[in-house]
């Protein structure tokens, strides 16, 4: 690796994982990088520029090879096991994504989750035991968890994630609707559904 991938490369490099593994289930054995750059909806010359930051990847007039090129982008993106995370807040959001069983195909595993009130998010048909809230920090520290998803209000997101991070977690995906504030080693990737859906509506006018 030359010099530290922008974020927006590493964002890309999940896309193109995913158009990988479609290939894979069809038996694709190569793809050409123009090929590859139309399935992710990029130009071939931001594919190129994108793997260069990892290598030289493929042969001139035969593309890549879809395995290796795949299996190269799972240890890239840390993926080659089950990646444990935590979701923090089992409302009806929460409880969709503990249900959610998309998570394990693509190397991820929500091995616990918190919630203020465990006995009402237990009423949620959720897969398995909603803990307290208090336990989150001794969980992280002991289990050596990484990543958070956190899916509570706004009022209380800031100083819970204040709380994970001093345990331990470098990764959040945010789906709490406020800016958070965290130390520089820490990644934080924002979903706000209502920006979206706002951006969504400027196009159909």
């Amino acid at each position: 690796m030359t010099k530290e991938p922008p974020r927006k490369t590493i964002y890309r490099l999940s896309i193109y994982q995913r158009c990988l593994g479609k290939l894979r289930g069809n038996d694709v054995e190569t793809v050409s990088s123009e090929a590859l750059a139309k399935a992710a909806g990029v130009k071939p010359t931001q594919l190129r520029k994108d793997l260069a930051y990892f290598g030289q990847f493929g042969t001139r007039g035969l593309g890549y090879n879809v395995a290796m090129l795949s299996s190269f982008l799972d240890e890239v993106l840390g993926t080659t096991r089950l990646q444990p995370v935590i979701l923090i807040g089992v409302g009806n959001l929460g409880a969709a994504l503990l249900r959610y069983d998309g998570f394990q195909k693509e190397g991820f595993e929500i091995t616990a989750a918190f919630d203020l009130a465990p006995d009402i998010a237990n009423t949620r048909n959720v897969p398995f035991r909603i803990r307290p809230a208090q336990e989150m920090a001794a969980y992280v520290r002991e289990q050596h968890v990484k990543m958070a998803i956190l899916a509570i209000p706004s009022t209380s997101a800031q100083a819970v994630v204040n709380e994970a991070v001093d345990a331990g977690i470098q990764a959040i995906l945010n789906f709490s609707p406020t800016v958070l504030q965290v130390p520089g080693h820490v990644i934080v990737n924002s979903v706000d559904l209502a920006v979206e859906l706002e951006n969504l509506s400027y196009f159909i006018r």
